[in-house]
């Protein structure tokens, strides 16, 4: 068998690599009939996800980097047994611990306390530190709270309800983020795997090449729009760079982009594939859990905020272009739009069905798994498209990898979860938020983006989102903003972690494709992400972004006002409009920005009174150089 290095630090070879294989096809088959056929419950399913995705782990993912070339070790082969016998263990006793109404024995004790090293093990493995020692911190709390001061204390809890909290019941590891992790993301990840089979990726590359080729950006466009159209499938920031940026990267650098900016695009452009409806990844609907709403309404709310996004970098790309004076793509060198839509067009049909079935008001498992059927099913209808054997298993085996990192995020912030509702944590700092912000909504909407951005530079978008959310987003709701507002701040500034450095991901995967340094691609990348910094202040504020209360002409006049905003945002961050910008010109354009973002008839005026000053001096400006 090939060498195999898609997924994980290791590279699998010949039998070993069979095996992982062949265990990946039978976990997402699992997953596949325990999603629709089973009546397990939660917490079985629960469990048993996790065991498949531990083993998983510890056979992908080295103890250290300076083995990430050679086969597991013995060690890795005695982990991977019994991560997956934690989980074979709640599914076996968990009716008899019910009939001993959840009176822990010594052998309860032993498997949650493995379960919680293994866990943090390989949260370590395939996350980082960061987030384990995150989780440590915080199960210390629990235990030693009364040695924390002031509002932080709290009298401590013995280790055995700590053990029995984290392990026995769903208020742990097996609470809500693990439970959507083992449902909603693992089938849409399934369902994203076979879409990339199909040859999903392709269309949407050709696509943006026919609509978008020719535009000043030229291929950096291509990129913005392909990657918004991967976003409605992927749901991941990562996914999207290494699908669409082999393509779109080399030729941005083809046409006269440095490596740093083009790497830098495609790394801004792919993590706002977190955020394009219908699928949104897995933070989108861990929100739906946690507010207890459909998911088709997370799903609604996330449109306009979504096209606000990529209308932003769009327009940072354009004012570059503009900027260095770049220009499109040749016409012969474009597929022609006609051809793309009549040999590749029935590939969006599977988007199009999960759509339908959501807005009827269907569950995402549902969707998602007619989802799956429909898309083998419309492959079939060119021969160019259709699914064979081996791309089924590729795409079962794809699937399962790919959820790994997503399952064992999810795992370890759940001990984050269950100590905030163990010891209402999450009140506590909501108090001191609101206290430090002298009860102003503005200032607390900055602490909590900085407070997210700072967990953003070391932990996955989803975990960012659930503490950011479990911790912060309460402080927002006391203050008067909407729920799904508070939590879609959180979850927004959470996405945007992917591209924040020190620690980018999304900028450095992209860095490798271009071959660039990872720094400056990572800089660039949040400097282009800065047009999009103050959307989600934008839907605190006018919630009908959100499409919460819409009334039709509200929600065109503030459409019209954020749009206006976002260009002058992207003018201010570029430093560039029709003309260089004096520093005078910058901060009068930033803060016109600004003042568009809040609601109301007097800011508007002033923000387009500004803007309007700058666009005359800037027209005036150009003719004289002209003339002379």
């Amino acid at each position: 068998m090939k060498e195999n290095n898609s997924h994980g630090d290791r590279r699998l070879a010949g039998k070993v690599a069979f095996f992982v294989t062949m265990y990946a096809v039978f976990t997402s088959l699992f997953h596949v009939w325990m999603n629709s056929a089973s009546l397990m419950i939660a917490i079985k399913r629960n469990a048993v996800h996790l065991g498949l995705m531990l083993g998983l782990t510890f056979l992908m993912y080295p103890a250290t980097k300076k083995k990430s070339n050679k086969r597991p070790s013995i060690l890795d082969w005695i982990l991977f047994v019994l991560g997956i016998s934690i989980g074979l263990y709640i599914y076996i006793t968990y009716d008899n611990l019910v009939e001993r109404s959840l009176v822990p024995n010594s052998t309860d004790y032993v498997f949650a306390i493995m379960a919680i090293i293994l866990t943090l093990e390989a949260g370590r493995r395939c996350v980082g530190y960061i987030l384990p020692c995150l989780s440590i911190i915080f199960i210390l709390y629990a235990k030693y709270g009364y040695l924390f001061p002031g509002m932080l204390a709290h009298k401590g809890f013995s280790w055995k309800r700590i053990l029995t909290r984290m392990y026995l019941t769903d208020g742990g590891i097996f609470g809500v983020t693990l439970m959507v992790s083992a449902s909603y993301v693992f089938m849409f990840i399934l369902f994203g795997s076979f879409l990339n089979k199909t040859g999903t990726a392709k269309f949407f590359n050709d696509f943006a090449l026919a609509f978008a080729g020719r535009l000043r950006g030229g291929p950096a466009q291509v990129a913005v729009m392909a990657s918004g159209l991967m976003g409605t499938i992927s749901g991941s920031s990562q996914a999207n760079v290494a699908t669409t940026g082999s393509f779109t990267i080399p030729l941005m650098k083809e046409v006269g982009y440095e490596p740093r900016f083009a790497g830098a695009v495609e790394a801004a452009a792919s993590t706002g594939g977190i955020l394009m409806p219908p699928i949104m990844g897995a933070a989108s609907f861990m929100m739906a859990s946690f507010l207890g709403i459909p998911y088709v309404k997370v799903m609604y709310a996330g449109i306009i905020p979504a096209l606000f996004y990529y209308f932003a970098i769009f327009t940072m790309v354009d004012f570059e272009a503009k900027k260095t004076g770049l220009k499109g793509m040749d016409k012969d060198k474009l597929p022609i739009f006609k051809e793309v839509m009549l040999n590749e067009g029935h590939l969006v049909l599977p988007i199009i069905i999960i759509l339908i079935l959501l807005i009827k008001g269907l569950t995402p498992l549902y969707a998602a798994f007619y989802g799956l059927i429909a898309t083998i099913v419309t492959s079939s209808f060119r021969k160019n498209t259709r699914m064979d054997f081996k791309k089924f298993i590729e795409a079962l085996e794809e699937g399962a990898k790919s959820a790994v990192s997503v399952a064992i995020a999810c795992a370890v912030v759940g001990f984050i979860v269950g100590v905030v509702s163990m010891t209402g944590l999450g009140q506590v700092v909501a108090h001191n938020i609101i206290k430090l912000s002298f009860g102003q909504l503005w200032l607390a909407l900055i602490l909590v983006m900085i407070a997210s951005i700072f967990l953003g530079m070391g932990l996955p978008a989803t975990a960012c989102y659930i503490i950011t959310a479990s911790i912060a987003a309460p402080a927002l709701i006391k203050m008067g903003v909407r729920p799904i507002a508070a939590h879609f701040f959180a979850f927004y500034y959470g996405t945007l972690s992917a591209v924040v450095p020190p620690v980018a991901l999304t900028s450095y995967t992209a860095a490798g494709i271009a071959d660039a340094n990872p720094t400056k691609v990572a800089v660039t990348g949040f400097k282009l992400a800065l047009a999009g910094i103050m959307i989600p202040f934008m839907f605190v504020y006018s919630p009908i972004i959100l499409m919460e209360n819409v009334t039709i002409g509200s929600l065109i006049m503030t459409i019209i006002t954020g749009l206006i905003g976002i260009v002058a945002l992207a003018s201010a961050a570029e430093n560039y409009f029709q003309d260089k910008m004096t520093i005078i010109e910058r901060i009068s354009t930033f803060i016109g920005a600004v003042l568009l973002v809040k609601p109301g008839v007097m800011s508007d005026m002033l923000g387009l009174g500004i803007l309007a000053i700058i666009f005359i001096l800037h027209r005036t400006r150009i003719r004289k150089k002209a003339i002379v």
